[in-house]
């Protein structure tokens, strides 16, 4: 059996769509590719059990839709896998049409978050053959792979077609022990097609340690679409993720990494794991960096992180308002946004800010205070880097279950193509959609401040590196207020 794990070109673009992360959505005019681990591990397994795979994301390619339908028709796969995302599932759905019309004995699957909050939706309103949900799906692919080739136990969580009717084998599962899951195959995934903008170091790639954050505990911050395919967290063992990253050092001399774990493991296993950077001399090799939290950040933390070899945490700040901060469930004080980020600062880290504008209960004084504290954090050397993007209820999370019982969508909850970040989908309580997005750029602008400039600009002179980092960073946060800009156009 042939199996072709893809991202297909879409029908209607608006830019380069960033889907595979599969946490937010949004069109860019400068993309970063960010690698799709889970799908990337997927085809790795199938490959490893004895399957044909294929792995072709056309996006990061930068192939045409035409060129894409051309090639899979040459290819002729048996099954072809899309992971997908609300805001371009119903172009999903008419791309799986138009693949069933070319190829009449190909067999479609998708996965992610969206059909995972929303399963039979897909199999109604298209020609998919099946969804598999959970966060797990490079498993449950794999067993759905055995199971249409030799008639093995369906996997739990696949909704399929019998008899006329829509059937599912029962609510998805997750992996116990991720330490079996093996390595990915980064030549059959071609690795090297990702990369942040903010890497410093060639050659970058990216690991995950867990699936996928600890806050689940919490019942998670209310926005996270990685709730709903992930509801329960799971780690390896931090000498299996340092294996790991020996073998991505010693085989593909990689020298930076950015871990994509919903928040990076704490407690014994981050001391276990520094340990092992420092013993086995990866601190030397490699730059790494990761997801965190603030109430996290603490003094010997942040010192046992940069002996490491640690050089960036990505925090979410999301709004210096505190009833935000408390109604999105994220569990920090405003307080410990700006001293998290003194205390990383002085350890020698470096600090990425993600920052969100248009909750629903949100005023505009509450966004000026979002926008000067990024801002103060920013020109004060207190962070380097930011992302700003528009609050969005994907399907699934509390957000959008709440979104739905107190009526705080702006338009139709089904026009899915909406939830793409070029418009805010719900109301405020004092801002309109324009306002929201202008507050985005205004965000994105602060990387034009002369303070911040000078400040980066004198860090540059120190090497080589920190000086294309620079370059690289101006480049894309002009790109992102073009995006802004031409959203509000």
């Amino acid at each position: 059996m042939k199996v072709m794990i893809a991202f297909p070109p879409l029908l209607e673009v608006k830019g380069v769509p960033q889907l595979t992360q599969n946490r937010q959505f949004q069109w860019f005019s400068h993309p970063t590719f960010i690698y799709p681990m889970v799908p990337a591990s997927a085809a790795t397994l199938l490959k490893i059990n004895g399957f044909e795979v294929e792995f072709v994301d056309g996006i990061a390619q930068q192939w045409s839709y035409g060129q894409f339908m051309d090639h899979v028709q040459k290819s002729r796969p048996d099954l072809v896998v899309f992971e997908t995302k609300t805001p371009v599932v119903k172009q999903h759905w008419q791309i799986v049409d138009r693949l069933k019309e070319l190829l009449s004995e190909v067999k479609t699957v998708l996965v992610g978050d969206h059909v995972t909050a929303f399963p039979q939706e897909s199999m109604e309103l298209s020609h998919v053959d099946y969804v598999v949900t959970g966060g797990d799906f490079d498993v449950s692919l794999l067993g759905l792979a055995k199971h249409l080739e030799d008639e093995s136990p369906m996997p739990k969580g696949v909704w399929y077609r019998e008899d006329g009717g829509i059937r599912n084998s029962g609510p998805f599962e997750l992996v116990g022990d991720l330490d079996g899951i093996p390595f990915i195959d980064r030549v059959l995934t071609k690795y090297q097609l990702y990369r942040e903008n903010w890497y410093k170091r060639k050659v970058f790639t990216y690991t995950m340690a867990g699936r996928d954050c600890w806050w689940r505990k919490a019942g998670g911050c209310t926005f996270c679409a990685w709730t709903v395919p992930y509801p329960k967290f799971r780690v390896r063992s931090p000498e299996r993720h340092l294996d790991e990253i020996g073998y991505l050092v010693e085989k593909f001399h990689v020298r930076e990494i950015f871990d994509d774990t919903g928040t990076f493991p704490l407690g014994r296993w981050l001391e276990r794991f520094c340990k092992g950077m420092v013993e086995r001399g990866y601190h030397e090799e490699v730059l790494f960096s990761c997801n965190f939290r603030y109430d996290q950040v603490g003094r010997e933390v942040c010192r046992l992180m940069k002996k490491a070899g640690f050089r960036l945490l990505k925090v979410g700040l999301e709004s210096a308002s505190q009833e935000t901060l408390d109604r999105i469930n994220k569990g920090i004080a405003v307080q410990q946004i700006v001293e998290g980020s003194r205390i990383a600062k002085e350890a020698g880290l470096e600090i990425h800010l993600t920052i969100m504008v248009g909750y629903p209960w949100e005023t505009r004084e509450d966004a000026l205070r979002t926008l000067a504290l990024a801002k103060k954090l920013m020109e004060d050397g207190l962070a380097d880097v930011l992302q700003s993007t528009i609050v969005i209820p994907y399907p699934g999370t509390e957000l959008y279950r709440q979104a739905i019982q107190f009526d705080w969508f702006r338009v139709d909850p089904k026009d899915y193509e909406r939830y793409d970040m070029t418009e805010p989908v719900l109301k405020t309580e004092d801002m309109t959609a324009e306002e929201v997005v202008e507050f985005c750029d205004e965000i994105y602008k602060i990387y034009l401040s002369p303070k911040y400039i000078l400040r980066r600009f004198v860090k540059s002179l120190v090497s080589k590196d920190d000086f294309m980092l620079n370059l690289r960073g101006i480049k894309a946060a002009v790109g992102h207020v073009k995006d802004f800009a031409s959203a509000r156009t």
